[in-house]
């Protein structure tokens, strides 16, 4: 193999790398609270073309992108507030445990804390949600992924983490949230995570095989 063939594998494979890691970021933002304007500005004017023609995630970012630029901050937040909020039970719960147990704070996130106290990582004192909402566990996968920290930020962690705490529930509320009748923008957010993290157990399989 030569050199430059060896550079450019390596730098494709880093690419792919930065990409998986902003993806799961930007997930984490947009179900931790609605898209502001700028990040609507941003969605609105985002590449909707794969590198490659028909990649399996083209078309749900396609759906993303066009309900983004159809719609403002202001009807981002009402819906956000309508399936998410709500001073009783709201209409979609974000928290693994809740799908995994029936019960929110119970077991799994016992056994979360437990993986993330392993792995070096606390939560911050300003956030109030518990450790398996959608969102934190998101930032936890763009850490395991661009992490500077060898021992953690690798492929094993990745997928024991995905594994456990990630794939046996969040399809469940990319379900939910796409069939929810008050859901638009959230609904086209649902199917692009619930692709998205097809991919990466497709990709996980392949590693474990």
């Amino acid at each position: 193999m030569s050199d430059a063939f060896s550079a450019s594998a390596a730098s494709s494979a880093l690419d792919e790398e930065v990409a998986r890691a902003e993806l799961y970021g930007l997930l984490a933002r947009l179900w931790y609270a609605p898209p502001d304007a700028a990040l609507l500005d941003a969605l609105q004017v985002a590449v909707t073309e794969a590198p490659a023609a028909g990649a399996f995630l083209e078309e749900p970012w396609r759906q993303l992108v066009g309900v983004a630029r159809g719609i403002d901050a202001a009807a981002a937040q009402a819906e956000y507030d309508a399936l998410f909020g709500g001073m009783g039970k709201p209409e979609i719960y974000l928290f693994g445990s809740h799908y995994l147990s029936g019960f929110l704070n119970d077991k799994p996130v016992a056994q979360l804390r437990n993986d993330l106290d392993r792995l070096g990582l606390v939560r911050e004192e300003n956030v109030y949600e518990t450790e398996d909402h959608v969102a934190c566990l998101f930032e936890v996968m763009r850490y395991l992924i661009a992490g500077d920290d060898v021992a953690v930020a690798n492929l094993t962690q990745q997928s024991a983490f995905f594994a456990t705490h990630v794939q046996p529930w969040l399809p469940a509320l990319c379900d939910t949230a796409s069939a929810h009748p008050k859901a638009h923008f959230y609904a086209a957010l649902g199917g692009f995570t619930r692709a998205f993290v097809q991919v990466e157990a497709q990709g996980f399989d392949m590693l474990d095989a």
